[in-house]
């Protein structure tokens, strides 16, 4: 019988997001999804009016003009290698300048972008109701917004997306949860107001029947290339008769609706059905669509349905914490993560599935490959949600064409070199070739790391065959070409190390003249480290399936390791620390936490490393100064991964970075870097819902446990101070699914299920003897480190053995 004091369903439960007054902006609203289709539930004092995303619609339009002009990397080095390193920037030589405007011009065309599928509005006689606020329930997805009736009841209209089709189900209810006569007296469809003025008109649904309401918007393709148009089509269908009627408007004129827009018959019971339905322009037809009849027996079927899946999903981990804001952050994150992504479907870009006029168009919603797309997935492993990942793989390997012909034409180098910038649309160049991020190699390691991880986290040899093997191969590939080419080793270096040069830092100086900054970026290193080994050992777990042509790169991984550069590091106070480049002052503001790259992702130093590793690894963590912008998770991960995370600060600026819809934005942190005191620290907030910020429960888990060693370590950041924590089958390298509990700093106890059968080794948490029960019996193990061989399926529990 499990341990575990509570199920995760009840927990979310407990953890609602509320608002006591209409919510106006983008940013107030209820969000809901389903992984595909997303919503934001707006309210106002006269309306509801709830807008639509898609992670599959997008206006596909790719600018790739200069192609011929953009050249191969081998002119384009030598051209920069050329400009005198006394120049303040590169900016100041003539040639660069203008090559630089040149690659960047695909880029800065407004498309692609996700295109908003538009707004169902609700629209009700303030005289006759006020519109109260609303509760967003997490652990079903339902939303309900309250009204108080000019008669005195109270009644709520119900919202919810459908979790197996793009569909939004509504109804109105009163105090009971009864049907109940509703205050909506029109309904209208909107069209993204922003929609390009080039762009085919919406078309009106051609066979609206007397309940719907539909418009069909094309997604053109550039140029005459009509077989690649998309479309989406945007249908209601409500339980009353939706008719035409006329209205004195402000300048005292009579008026009818527009084509779109209608008034509710019958409004003694009011349900109502969205669809959403999206597709090549060929195949999304014109019509009003196929949408079930919404009565309230239908909306019961689908909301007990979606109900079902929500509770299968909460079922897969949980957590129980007296810190209440650390375990509604860890609830709240992992709802909205659900909402966003799912598999088959498009991987979510910068914004997710939720956009509106300009909000989630910053820099086209796309894929940035220097950490903004992995890191909402660092959650799904250790939270348990691998389904989760599947979007990521699959972007993955749809950029893995176009990263083998830009590491083959532009390079001249084997393997796959993956884009800083990308998009889901067919794509025949890099979207942002600039000699600046374009040159950044971090990406390349940094795309397919996860894939490793997905790997270790199951020992599910099939996926590393088929969805890992080949992405890990073709990015180790041109890794260890890039690092062997001439300009990166020789004697002009001093030493007998392979460099990784040119590069750039993440988020700092691009290129610098001279090159000075952009070689053995410390990001790159260690991220290159990780991948060969990987591959490596990817090799090994294949074993026998191995080719001829991998052993001779396994040869030249072994070359390389052996050959390997320092890392950077500068004198600051209290010693030694890492910094991004060589050469860098230890007083460097950064935009992301540089100095601590090798703590995370890296994964080479932590908890685990020799006392003067982990004291430059500890300092760097401590001295280093971040501007803001890219560093909620990703600092205090790194933070946890070292014992070091103050939890009540790191809950201060949870709180800090938190909107009214119950997630965290971006917002900046200090000056000197590239803020000024003139940078409104708010600027990221308007731009879109941040989807990296739905990994914060990575940071929760990381406290709790911690395997990436191969080893579980119990609550490794959980304070005595902290309260009591318990959590329940959170996932663990090596295929297993762990629960335990803990309270003022001890252990209470351990149960693990084994998956794969691998053997687990527990770094012991009790002083004395512990008692391990399986199905085969009873035994007693001491020592720092607990070894456990397992067989598949298997249940262990672990106690500390109490003195009589």
């Amino acid at each position: 019988m499990p341990l575990s004091t509570f199920t995760p369903f009840e927990r979310a439960c407990l953890h609602p997001i509320l608002c006591d007054k209409p919510a106006l902006s983008f940013f107030e609203g209820a969000l809901l999804g389903n992984g595909g289709l997303g919503a934001v539930v707006t309210t106002r004092p006269d309306a509801v009016a709830i807008h639509f995303g898609h992670n599959n619609v997008w206006d596909i339009r790719v600018a790739e003009d200069n192609k011929e002009q953009i050249g191969a990397f081998a002119e384009v080095f030598a051209k920069v290698k050329a400009i005198p390193a006394d120049y303040a920037t590169l900016d100041q030589d003539e040639w660069y300048r203008a090559y630089s405007r040149m690659t960047a011009e695909n880029y800065a065309a407004p498309y692609p972008r996700p295109f908003p599928c538009g707004t169902l509005i609700l629209g009700f006689d303030r005289r006759e109701a006020e519109l109260l606020g609303h509760r967003l329930d997490i652990a079903t997805g339902l939303c309900e917004v309250s009204f108080l009736m000019a008669d005195g009841r109270r009644g709520a209209l119900q919202l919810f997306t459908a979790m197996d089709a793009d569909r939004l189900w509504l109804r109105f209810v009163g105090a009971d949860g009864r049907p109940a006569p509703s205050p909506f007296e029109r309904v209208r469809l909107l069209p993204d107001p922003d929609t390009p003025r080039d762009f085919p008109a919406f078309a009106p649904a051609e066979d609206v029947a007397a309940h719907r309401l539909a418009f069909r918007q094309t997604l053109p393709a550039l140029g005459e290339r009509r077989e690649k148009d998309r479309a989406f089509r945007l249908s209601v269908c409500a339980s009353s008769a939706l008719v035409n009627r006329n209205r004195i408007n402000w300048s005292g004129v009579t008026e009818w609706m527009g084509s779109l827009e209608r008034a509710i018959v019958e409004r003694a019971s009011f349900v109502a059905c969205v669809q959403l339905d999206e597709g090549m322009a060929s195949a999304v037809g014109g019509d009003a669509g196929d949408l079930p009849a919404p009565d309230h027996a239908a909306f019961e079927s689908a909301r007990d349905a979606s109900r079902r899946v929500w509770v299968s999903y909460w079922d897969k981990s949980g957590v129980k914490l007296d810190d209440a804001f650390l375990e509604r952050t860890w609830y709240h994150n992992l709802y909205f993560l659900n909402c966003a992504t799912r598999a088959g479907v498009n991987c979510p870009g910068l914004w997710a599935n939720w956009s509106y006029r300009g909000i989630g168009s910053a820099w086209h919603g796309d894929y940035h490959m220097n950490y903004n797309t992995q890191q909402p997935f660092w959650c799904a492993f250790s939270s348990n949600h691998l389904e989760k990942h599947l979007p990521y793989v699959d972007l993955v390997h749809f950029l893995l064409p176009i990263s083998r012909k830009w590491a083959r034409e532009y390079y001249g180098l084997r393997g796959a070199y993956f884009p800083h910038s990308a998009y889901p649309t067919e794509m025949t160049i890099m979207p942002y070739p600039v000699p600046t991020w374009g040159w950044e190699i971090c990406e390349t390691p940094w795309t397919v790391q996860s894939l490793w991880w997905h790997y270790l986290y199951t020992l599910d040899a099939a996926f590393l065959r088929e969805r890992a093997f080949e992405p890990l191969k073709e990015a180790t590939l041109f890794l260890v070409d890039y690092m062997r080419r001439p300009e990166a080793h020789g004697e002009q270096w001093g030493d007998d190390a392979y460099h990784i040069y040119p590069t750039a830092p993440p988020e700092l100086y691009g290129l610098t003249p001279g090159l000075t900054k952009n070689f053995d970026c410390l990001v790159d290193l260690t991220l290159t480290k990780f991948v060969l080994k990987a591959f490596a050992q990817a090799c090994d777990v294949l074993g026998g399936e191995i080719r001829d042509g991998e052993v001779e790169l396994l040869t030249a991984i072994g070359d390389v390791l052996a050959h390997f550069p320092a890392y950077p590091t500068a004198e600051a106070a209290h010693g030694a620390v890492f910094v991004s480049v060589p050469g860098e002052s230890a007083e460097t503001v950064y935009n992301v936490p540089n100095p601590t790259m090798t703590v995370f992702p890296g994964e080479e130093h932590g908890l685990h490393s020799p006392p003067a590793e982990y004291a430059v690894a500890a300092n760097s963590y401590r001295r280093q100064r971040i501007e803001g912008g890219n560093e909620l998770v990703f600092l205090n991960l790194q933070g946890a991964r070292l014992g070091l995370l103050d939890l009540e600060r790191f809950k201060r600026q949870v709180q800090y970075c938190l909107l009214p819809n119950g997630a965290c934005t971006d917002l900046a942190l200090q000056v000197h870097g590239r803020y000024s005191d003139t940078t409104p620290y708010d600027f990221m907030v308007p731009m879109g819902i941040w989807f990296e910020n739905f990994a914060l429960p990575v940071v929760v888990n990381e406290c709790l446990l911690q395997s990436y060693t191969g080893e579980l370590r119990l609550f490794p950041n959980w304070p005595q101070g902290a309260g009591r924590a318990e959590f329940r089958t959170l996932r663990a390298v090596g295929g297993f699914l762990v629960s335990a509990a803990c309270e003022d700093g001890a252990v209470e106890w351990i149960e693990v299920v084994s998956e794969a059968g691998a053997i687990l080794k527990v770094i012991n948490p009790w002083p004395g003897d512990v008692r391990c029960v399986a199905a085969a019996g009873e035994r007693f193990l001491s020592g720092a480190v607990l070894w456990i061989e397992t067989q598949p399926g298997q249940v262990i529990v672990l106690t500390p053995c109490r003195e009589e």
